[in-house]
């Protein structure tokens, strides 16, 4: 079996996460390649899709939302994910149960019964159309909104969530937005996999599991039943993966690129990449910056951090740079600006 090292699986990440070459594709089946995006910051979609795709301007990333091609929702993890339409209900489906079952075991908020209750007096308000969360709050009550969310599918509804109105609290019916789940094609679970492989692997069994918030044993179905190759980490773990995703060179270039918030090759479930060296995760994951930085990379790896600042984009080094580095940043720096204003 092929023992791949940590800077193979860090090309391997870059070029998945299209991050070793901008590509032309719709915001669909970007963050399809990508298994989702984070959304908890709205122009964090944006500038994450921005430092991956070829020529994209502010208005493809809205237009998706409001064509319902896209559709930001509460998923993988709790978190607000940017997902296909055609993603969205077999991601739903897969991790509801467990989503149910994790709330009743930690949750000392409302009861299963006066959620379920809730959730059929939220149905039938929002039957008239979407309501804002300060709608909701009065019709349920302050505090349910996130345990009405495990029984009644619920999505963000453009203008909000966007990057010109940022809060996404504007709420509607999946099923109303985006149609009934009727007949999912694809097992959840196995399309669960197949995404996590496509955007993330190769990967371990614990790994898959812990990005889309399953316990790992409700994956093995889906591992036993997909064809899988076969790789060793350095630390002799086994890692799985699709036949014939990119596994590029350790060698390969790697270019300077930009990341935001939330950015989801920095999470723990992917440090085997070393994306974020760890000795720099502290400066980026800490109790001050749960939600972490922005952040830039340099031959693949976090070099140190960016923000932006009266029309222009201000670095902070975690190390000294080359001066080729340096004027690469300056002129991704400028683009990014210019995307910006």
């Amino acid at each position: 079996m092929r023992t791949l090292t940590a800077r193979e699986l860090n090309r391997a990440l870059l070029a998945r996460q299209l991050l070793l070459e901008r590509v032309r594709l719709p915001v669909p089946r970007a963050v399809e390649k990508m298994a989702g995006l984070q959304a908890q910051y709205a122009p964090a979609m944006y500038l994450g899709l921005w430092s991956r795709l070829a020529g994209l301007t502010r208005p493809e990333v809205t237009e998706a939302l409001e064509r319902r091609t896209a559709v930001q929702g509460t998923l993988l993890r709790g978190t607000i994910h940017l997902v296909s339409a055609e993603d969205f209900w077999p991601f739903a489906l897969a991790i509801r149960e467990e989503r149910r079952t994790w709330y009743g075991r930690v949750s000392r908020g409302p009861s299963t019964a006066e959620l379920q209750a809730a959730a059929q007096r939220l149905r039938a308000a929002l039957a008239d159309g979407p309501l804002r969360r300060t709608e909701i709050d009065k019709l349920l009550g302050p505090g349910y909104l996130a345990g009405v969310g495990m029984w009644l599918d619920l999505v963000r509804v453009p203008p909000s969530g966007t990057w010109e109105r940022r809060r996404a609290d504007l709420y509607g019916l999946a099923e109303d937005w985006l149609g009934p789940p009727g007949t999912v094609a694809s097992d959840g679970a196995e399309l669960l996999v197949r995404r996590y492989l496509g955007g993330f692997g190769p990967a371990t069994r614990a790994e898959i599991a812990t990005w889309a918030g399953l316990p790992a044993r409700l994956l093995d179905p889906a591992l036993e039943t997909l064809r899988l190759r076969r790789f060793r980490a350095e630390d002799g773990a086994e890692l799985l993966d699709l036949p014939g995703a990119p596994l590029p060179a350790a060698d390969t270039p790697a270019p300077v690129r930009f990341l935001p918030v939330w950015d989801a090759s920095l999470l723990v479930h992917a440090r085997r990449a070393e994306i974020l060296p760890e000795e720099y995760r502290p400066r980026i994951f800490n109790t001050k910056t749960p939600h972490s930085l922005n952040t830039f990379l340099v031959d693949g790896a976090v070099a140190g951090t960016w923000r932006y600042e009266r029309g222009r984009i201000e670095l902070d080094e975690f190390h000294p740079l080359p001066a080729a580095v340096r004027r690469e940043l300056a002129e991704e720096a400028e683009r990014l600006a210019a995307f910006h204003s």
